[in-house]
């Protein structure tokens, strides 16, 4: 504020009278004429608030009739398309009690394979680590085994005798025909020659059979050790031993654990050398009071949230209650609860820590009546309370905050006993950056 200047009078009036002179000083005072410079012993309070806006309004003409949409926010038109800006409809929603309580990733217990080494031989290549994902049927471990080898060779050893085997009958039943048809010309042949023949050709036939069986049981047990009926007849043909054989997997999953290692001896006693685990469904086990366990049914709805406690890379995964524990814990009186989650992706990871959210049947079996809810992440906090964004009528682009009462969240919804009723339109996507914006607005009108 600028100090208005009194007019100097004239000398002839300051020198010659005394009331003029008593005037001129009271009329300094009262306009302040003498300022106050620094370092001249007076301690200055600073500005008041109200008295530095004013000040720092002068001379700027805002208009007496102005308006101030310090609630509004309007955005470009491809601004609402890159941000991802929303709007829908208020539903009613029939919101159902949940129980809330922590719970823990797991895998599936039931859907678990150990893997382990038919012969003893050596690894001379493994083609998997731990933590990666394999498919049904694909080659985990390559095993160099001296018995497969030896197996191959007896197949091979079986199967020769079966083909030797099979013209000495033809050559017998010959024989045994001849002398059975000179026997009965009386052409010299005595009957205990005829029976002789007919021995040879029982014992030759009895010699295939044995060599067919031998066969047989030698390509079973190639079958054992993993060769593929393919496998087999390509080692038939060729006649070519291959002593390797590939450990494949049982099913599709993760490799939760891998013991061994390249060039180890591996046996048939020995544990698992690997085990996998299916990916999905996960389970999520959760401790629930005995209180709340007469509310909690199989097949109900369940929610599982993972994240940091800050809330930093929260999400949330919708899942079905798959089993009850029959059984109370007689120490932390809970029972556990299991919780089926197909996920697609492996965002939940078995030992993380989770909160689980089931749904839970009233009493009288009777759903709570619909109210209006929307859901969470549509809700922003403003000037310290829940608000969300409206469209602006007859305002293209244009959002107002809307001040709104909840209730208790249910499986991502909020009700909203307020401020919001059904068939309003309000933001659901998007509301981070309208927050943003009117926070920057109101930044603005501050000046």
């Amino acid at each position: 504020m600028n100090t208005p200047r009194l007019k100097q009078p004239h000398p002839i009036h300051w020198l010659s009278t005394g009331s003029a002179v008593l005037s001129l000083l009271a009329l300094c005072v009262l306009a302040g004429c003498k300022k106050h410079t620094e370092g001249d012993g007076h301690d200055h309070a600073p500005p008041s608030k109200q008295t530095a806006k004013a000040d720092e309004h002068a001379g700027h003409d805002h208009g007496a009739t102005e308006e101030e949409h310090t609630d509004e926010v309007k955005l470009a038109a491809d601004a609402i398309e890159r941000y991802g800006v929303k709007v829908e409809a208020a539903q009613l929603w029939v919101l159902k009690p949940t129980v809330v309580t922590p719970a823990r990733v797991a895998f599936n217990t039931e859907a678990m394979a150990h893997v382990g080494s038919p012969l003893r031989g050596r690894a001379v290549e493994v083609k998997v680590r731990l933590g990666d994902v394999v498919k049904a049927g694909q080659e985990l471990l390559i095993v160099e085994s001296p018995e497969l080898g030896e197996a191959q060779a007896d197949f091979l050893q079986k199967k020769t005798a079966v083909q030797t085997a099979g013209p000495a009958v033809d050559l017998a039943k010959v024989a045994w025909e001849r002398a059975k048809g000179l026997f009965e010309q009386s052409q010299g042949i005595s009957l205990t020659e005829v029976q002789r023949r007919e021995a040879e050709y029982k014992v030759a036939i009895a010699a295939v059979k044995a060599a067919e069986s031998a066969a047989m049981a030698s390509e079973n047990r190639l079958h054992l050790l993993g060769m593929k009926q393919s496998e087999v007849v390509t080692l038939e043909s060729s006649g070519e031993i291959a002593p390797r054989y590939a450990i494949k997997a049982a099913i599709d999953g993760m490799v939760v654990q891998r013991e061994v290692t390249l060039g180890e001896i591996v046996n048939p006693d020995r544990d698992s050398l690997m085990v996998l685990a299916a990916t999905r469904p996960l389970w999520v086990l959760a401790d629930v009071p005995e209180a709340k366990l007469m509310g909690i049914a199989t097949g109900a709805k369940a929610w599982v949230t993972v994240g940091s406690a800050t809330g930093e890379g929260v999400r949330k995964f919708e899942g079905t209650v798959a089993f009850i524990a029959p059984l109370v814990d007689p120490t932390t009186r809970t029972a556990q609860v299991r919780i089926e989650v197909p996920v697609a992706e492996l965002a939940l990871k078995p030992g993380m820590f989770a909160q689980a959210e089931i749904v839970l049947t009233a009493p009288d079996g009777q759903d709570p009546a619909p109210v209006v809810a929307v859901p969470d992440e549509a809700i922003q906090t403003v000037e310290g309370g829940p608000a969300v964004f409206v469209p602006v009528p007859n305002e293209p682009n244009t959002f107002a905050k809307r001040a709104i009462t909840l209730g208790k969240p249910v499986g991502g919804l909020v009700p909203v006993t307020s401020g919001l009723v059904e068939g309003e339109q309000f933001v659901i996507a998007g509301t981070f950056i309208l927050k943003a914006e009117l926070g920057k607005g109101s930044a603005a009108h501050e000046h």
